[in-house]
């Protein structure tokens, strides 16, 4: 069994050699292959690249002969691009120095006729100055012999003279205005026609002139004993909230309502009316409507203003502008109702803008605000409505065209835009076409006096007489006293004068009539 054993395990070992020495041939041999292999891949790359770096060389040989033939070109390019610049400055060198040459030669001739013209002027101030010296010498010997012979001193002599002169500038500044008045006025008249007939005829207002009185109509008699109440007490009441007269004769069905606040008419009327709706008229009853009426007129007031700037198209403004817009319907001048007359204003001065070509949104602004000032007159006493107005204005932010319409519409500043003068003629216009407004017959007789008062005061006038309403006046002169040319100025004398002492709607003609009659008799 041991036998066994060993005959086993040596048989295994023997075994075990021999297997590991064929398998390290194995592996010998397959590392041979491999190397044979890996020499191969190997002896390839080489040739490859030995070919690529031949590649290479004939390609950079190449690159050099052609980079040095590029050279060549660039650098005989180049040394002829030098030479040609080179005889450009050498020609224009050539050129400069011959007119540095020439300029020098012009510059020493010029220099030679300065010097003769100098010396020529010295020569001529020493003359001049001996001719002054010989002037003056005559002059005093003459004023010797005037004063001697004449028996009159300088100064007596420079009074006679000056009084000539300007005698003689008098006359000559009448014919020169009258030669300027003929010229021109036909052709100004003609385009001021065009322009007021275009902007006239384009706008088509309503008539509207305010009384001091306004009428309710009542539905029975009966109702005036009412509004009186008992011992007077509710007309009373209402006479004392609204601040307005309450007139009740025998005129059937209707009442009168007089006040010269139109503001304060129209809420008297409108509480008398709804008080006559409701049928219960108390003094308590009264004040309640009276107050409710108040504040639908501020809202309504506000709410007419916006209306009337969004109908104009003049974008945004002021709300306290827009309310004092609405207020103008409450206002009034010699019967015409201010927001009308704004309302016209500025209708027509954005037709004449137009024609003239101006602005036309600001032409409206500035005829809608030029008479603002009206709307506040009677909260602001001791002040002017232009001051009014351009106070606000002023205040609130509005354009220097609507400050210098407010103050040139009455005259107090210069015109100084299209714009202005298109309101001022707007105004002139609404306010002096017949029947726009009204005055008191006490007023108007005054007025006409002044005018033909101022116009008798002048030398040489015979006659003046006030026509057509105190918008015209005719002076008639003596033919002997007054020429053409004393007429014309007188004329404008007149009307500086009128503007200047005579508040007016409108404007005045003044008209210098200066006639000459020749009488004989044959016998």
């Amino acid at each position: 069994m041991l036998n066994d054993l060993l005959l086993g395990s040596t048989i295994a070992t023997v075994s075990g050699v021999v297997g590991f020495l064929i398998s390290k041939k194995i592996v010998r041999s397959r590392l041979s292959h491999y190397e044979a292999q890996a020499q191969a891949k190997a002896g390839v790359i080489e040739s490859e690249a030995q070919n690529l770096l031949s590649r290479a060389t004939l390609r950079a040989s190449d690159l050099e002969r052609e980079a040095h033939r590029k050279y060549d070109e660039i650098r005989q390019q180049a040394d002829h691009d030098i030479a040609v610049q080179e005889a450009h400055l050498i020609q224009l060198q050539s050129d400069f120095e011959n007119f540095r040459l020439s300029e020098s030669a012009n510059l020493n001739v010029q220099r030679s006729e300065i010097e003769a013209m100098r010396l020529n002027i010295e020569r001529n101030e020493r003359t001049l100055e001996q001719l002054k010296e010989e002037y003056h010498q005559k002059t005093q010997e003459v004023r010797s012999i005037l004063e001697g012979r004449c028996f009159l001193s300088e100064n007596e002599a420079k009074e006679l003279l000056l009084e000539h002169v300007r005698n003689d500038a008098r006359l000559e500044l009448g014919r020169l205005t009258r030669e300027l008045e003929s010229q021109n006025k036909e052709q100004l008249k003609r385009k001021a026609h065009y322009i007021l007939g275009q902007a006239t005829s384009r706008y088509a207002g309503e008539f509207a002139a305010e009384r001091l009185i306004s009428m309710v109509h009542l539905e029975t008699d009966e109702l005036k004993g009412r509004i009186i109440g008992k011992e007077g007490r509710n007309i009373k009441a209402i006479e004392m909230v609204t601040g307005v007269d309450i007139i009740i004769d025998e005129t059937p069905n209707t009442i009168i309502v007089s006040s010269f606040n139109l503001y304060r008419r129209a809420i008297a009327v409108k509480t008398i009316q709804l008080l006559v709706e409701d049928g219960r008229i108390q003094p308590a009853r009264i004040e309640e409507i009276y107050q409710k009426v108040v504040d639908e007129f501020e809202e309504s007031i506000l709410r007419e203003g916006e209306e009337i700037v969004l109908d104009l198209g003049l974008g945004l403004m002021h709300p306290e502008l827009l309310r004092l817009v609405g207020r103008l319907r409450y206002r009034a001048s010699y019967g015409q109702n201010a927001l009308a007359h704004t309302l016209e204003v500025a209708h027509l001065a954005g037709l004449m803008a137009a024609e003239m070509g101006g602005d036309v949104r600001l032409a409206k602004r500035a005829g809608l605000l030029h008479d603002i000032g009206k709307a506040l007159t009677h909260e602001s006493v001791g002040k002017n409505h232009v001051d009014l107005g351009v106070e606000v204005c002023r205040r609130l932010g509005e354009d220097p065209v609507v400050i210098n319409a407010i103050y040139a519409h009455h005259g107090q500043e210069e015109i100084k835009s299209v714009e202005c003068a298109c309101v001022c003629t707007a105004d002139v216009l609404s306010a002096a076409r017949p029947g726009a407004r009204r005055e008191v017959l006490e007023n108007f007789v005054r007025r006409v006096s002044e005018i033909e008062e101022i116009a008798m005061s002048k030398y040489g006038v015979k006659q003046a007489y006030a026509i057509n309403a105190g918008r015209e006046v005719r002076v008639i002169v003596n033919a002997l006293n007054l020429n053409d040319d004393e007429s014309a100025l007188l004329s404008r004398e007149i009307a500086d004068d009128i503007a200047k002492k005579v508040q007016f709607p409108g404007e005045i003609k003044v008209s210098v009539i200066r006639e000459s009659r020749t009488i004989a008799f044959a016998r």
